[in-house]
């Protein structure tokens, strides 16, 4: 058995394969008006919103992209804050689209700031980006605290939220937390395969309606598509069925017991980093990351290479370091279809690849995670 521990995509479980494998039907006929008319309201309550949600075939850089293009104009501006990879490639995608970028500088192991969103806020500040959980860094930006800092300062800026790796995982209130736009795909948190992403829309989002050029991407005939439980382009059908069965797992456990069982994993596994006497690239507690976890190899050491003897030895692949942290720290995932026995096999897996690797590390990393997991505190 392969054990796929990167940070998406996930393993996919046996129900949702399982699902996806039915036949393929009329995507014009009623029995997937059914179907669409079941599924987006049960969507949009992993999403915690009562509002629309709008379904792409395609990755969440798709979900990006059409947060931008249905709210934005030529030459607005944005802010953006630097937490990680992702977060820079959502900026970049930004300045392509013709809009102005006020990035806010970070080390990337922190999440944004509240206090810096209202010091960089200016009357031309159309939209803050925000992503919620950095995967590249196992960071947490927290989104309410984000929230708070615009309505104190009284600004009209949408708030546009990637929750890519947070959607499923991480407690997330589109509504609650005023979030206007929010981003995300079907590979993480969700359980399935690359394929779906997400936009789920606020009406202040609805009704800012921007400029920049769109067709594919456009809400609006999605929108009025889907109130008959259509869609305006052939929809994915077999990954439609295997969204609907991994939404029942989600029911089926709860919401509140889903993020429960994410925290304890998560806490879990930075134990065991402590343990063997490495560093959590989160430095802000209040940030840890419930989905995955960043690991800092010591200097001198190749977290790349102790990937390689993970993969060959024990066929466990881990998550690499991406641009700055290429080489410097190796990404343990923990989210989505996961057991505590799936966390124990990982986390040996890893303790005996820092080994081989030549990694010094103290012993009792997993023995601290297992008292952990066993004691539930």
């Amino acid at each position: 058995m392969h054990f796929l521990q990167i940070p998406g995509p996930t393993n996919v479980p046996h129900r949702v394969l399982q699902a996806m494998a039915r036949p393929t039907i009329d995507h014009r006929g009623p029995e997937f008006a059914e179907l669409t008319l079941d599924l987006l309201p049960r969507l949009a309550a992993v999403v915690q919103t009562g509002g629309d949600v709008v379904v792409y075939p395609s990755s969440g850089t798709g979900a990006w992209e059409a947060a931008l293009v249905n709210t934005l104009s030529p030459g607005d501006r944005v802010l953006a804050f630097e937490t990680g990879h992702f977060a820079m490639l959502w900026c970049r995608m930004a300045a392509k689209l013709g809009l102005e970028v006020d990035l806010v500088p970070g080390d990337w192991r922190h999440g944004v700031d509240p206090d810096l969103v209202a010091e960089h806020l200016t009357d031309e500040t159309a939209a803050v980006m925000v992503v919620h959980n950095e995967t590249s860094t196992g960071v947490r930006s927290r989104v309410p605290e984000i929230r708070a800092a615009l309505d104190r300062a009284g600004h009209r800026a949408l708030l546009l939220v990637d929750t890519i790796s947070s959607l499923g995982s991480i407690d997330y209130r589109h509504d609650e937390w005023g979030v206007d736009v929010t981003v995300g795909c079907s590979q993480k948190g969700l359980m399935l395969p690359p394929g779906l992403a997400f936009n789920a829309v606020s009406p202040k989002a609805l009704d800012h309606q921007g400029r920049l050029p769109r067709a594919y991407w456009d809400w609006r005939p999605i929108i009025e598509a889907n109130h008959f439980g259509y869609f305006p382009y052939t929809p994915p059908t077999n990954l439609l069925y295997g969204l609907a069965e991994a939404l029942s797992m989600l029911e089926e456990e709860g919401l509140a017991q889903v993020f429960a069982r994410h925290d304890r994993h998560a806490e879990a596994t930075r134990r065991a980093v402590r343990g063997w006497g490495l560093e959590v690239l989160c430095a802000d507690e209040r940030e840890y990351s419930s989905a995955l976890t960043a690991v800092t190899v010591p200097n001198g050491f190749d977290a790349d290479e102790v990937r390689r003897i993970v993969l060959e030895r024990f066929d466990m692949s881990l998550g690499t370091g991406l641009d700055r942290l290429a080489g410097r720290v190796f990404r343990i995932g923990h989210l989505g279809h996961f057991t505590d026995l799936m966390l124990a096999g990982t986390l040996s897996g890893v303790e005996m690849g820092l080994r081989a690797a030549g990694v010094p590390i103290k012993d009792g990393g997993v023995q601290r995670a297992l008292a952990y997991l066993e004691g539930g505190a």
